[in-house]
Formats: C-alpha cells, structure tokens, sequence
C-alpha cells in the first residue's frame, strides 16, 4: 500500500498529444513533502456560536478545517474558536477551552511539525484532543507514529469502516492520500505503549486494513481519518462529535468493553 511517489492525473480538452500532456502531469508537484497548511488555514481568529445552551468552549487548529465541522459542534452546545494553524499552545489555551479540536487539510503530515508540537504539549497538559482526517494524522504523530503516502488514497462516500470499540461497521465519506502507520495489532483490547501512555488504533477500514481512528486509554484524545461532518452524507459517524462532548465533560475515552473485532 506504501509509494512515495504521488498520483497525479491530467485532463485536457486543448491538448491532444498524449506524450505533451505526460510530461505537464509529470511536471507538476506532487503531495509529498507538500506543505499546504498555510495556504488554507484562517488568516484570523472566528467564533462559530453555540447554538442553544453553551455547554463547551473548544479551540479548533485550522489547517484546512470544513465548514460543516465547526456547525456539528455548534448543534451540540460547543462555542468554536476557529484558530490560525500557525496558533501556539498557548494561543488556544488563551480562551480558556474545555477541548482542542485538530482540522482535517491539505498536504503531507510529515511537514506540519508545529502541528506536532502544539499536540504534543496538549497531550502533556492532558487537554481533551479531537482530531479529523489531517488532524488524526497530527495526532498519530505527536504519539510517536510515522506517517506515509497511500498507493491508492481513499475517496468517495462509501469506504466501510469498523468502529472496534463498538464494533460496529459504519459507512464513511473519506478523501486521504496519507495515512498513520500505527500497529494494526493495537486493538482496544491489547493497546500498545507508547510516551504518552496506551494507544489503540479504534478504527480500521475494512477494504485494505489501513488506521482509520487512534484513541488514548490514559489520556481524553481520540481521532478518525475521515470525515463524520460529511455534508450530505453519510452519517453513521456523526456520534463522534458525541463522544468529543463526553471526553471533554469526563476527561477520558471510554473503551468501555471493546468489541472484538
């Protein structure tokens, strides 16, 4: 599954010599080591408002961060400081928030070390972690995890996943070119060890084994590779945003008795 080669594509209605057109595909950059964050993060600090009663404030590292997530929050009572990727620590820690939220975006995670960093010092402080897509990346980083660029990155609505703590299969909205190379073998049931305590990998996808979600047993941190925000759909993984008011509210992940899968 590992190339770290980029799969690129040209479409063209101008140009008819399929050599000429080889040679602009070949020509143009590919994803890895592409460093794209801050082409699409926030140039400044937004609020998105609870709606209804506030019950949490979290801080929410913009490195390319969805529209729809900041509002699946908000439905749920959650103030969202959207914040610029190049925010410190101590910047999110600023507002006071019950919980950091790391974004999904674009580019190879093996560039976005200060991303790291800030994740490194949240998982220290014990501040409750959520991450998405490039943000379950991130995360699989600041645990000590390697990163690498799938031979064939997941796209579409449809990629079947299994939630190993539940056990249960849900259908996801994906769209990665990398992924965390975290043991698959480190179910909820058997976690491995790592600097910042027990680490499973909680979610896998059921086409090719690749490490769809991470969750700490010793720490309030979770993530997911893909995308529960997905507008329009699907939403069988909308519960996670749930599980993100749980953490923030008990301060750990709840394995509870995890399936066998």
């Amino acid at each position: 599954m590992r190339d770290k080669g980029a799969m690129r594509v040209g479409i063209s209605t101008v140009e008819s010599d399929p050599e000429a057109l080889l040679a602009k595909v070949l020509a143009s950059p590919g994803m890895a080591g592409a460093n794209l964050v801050a082409d699409v993060t926030t140039s400044a600090p937004y609020i998105v408002a609870a709606q209804g009663e506030k019950r949490f404030t979290v801080a929410a590292l913009d490195l390319g961060i969805k529209g729809m997530t900041p509002q699946q929050m908000a439905q749920r009572g959650i103030e969202v400081h959207v914040m610029p990727a190049s925010s410190t620590y101590a910047d999110l820690m600023a507002i006071n928030p019950d919980g950091i939220f790391l974004s999904n975006g674009p580019g190879d995670p093996a560039t976005a070390n200060h991303a790291v960093d800030v994740t490194r010092e949240a998982l220290a402080a014990r501040t409750p972690v959520f991450g998405i897509c490039f943000g379950n990346q991130i995360l699989g980083r600041a645990l000590g995890f390697g990163t690498y660029k799938l031979k064939f990155g997941h796209r579409g609505i449809n990629q079947p996943v299994m939630d190993r703590i539940t056990g249960r299969v849900e259908i996801t909205a994906q769209n990665h070119g990398f992924a965390v190379d975290a043991p698959i073998t480190a179910t909820p049931q058997s976690p491995v060890d790592t600097e910042f305590g027990r680490v499973s990998v909680s979610h896998v996808c059921l086409n090719d084994d690749v490490v769809e979600g991470l969750t700490c047993h010793d720490l309030p941190a979770f993530s997911v590779q893909y995308h529960p925000e997905a507008a329009a759909g699907p939403h069988d993984s909308s519960y996670l945003f749930d599980r993100f008011c749980e953490v923030m509210e008990t301060g750990s992940v709840n394995v509870g008795e995890a399936t066998h899968a």
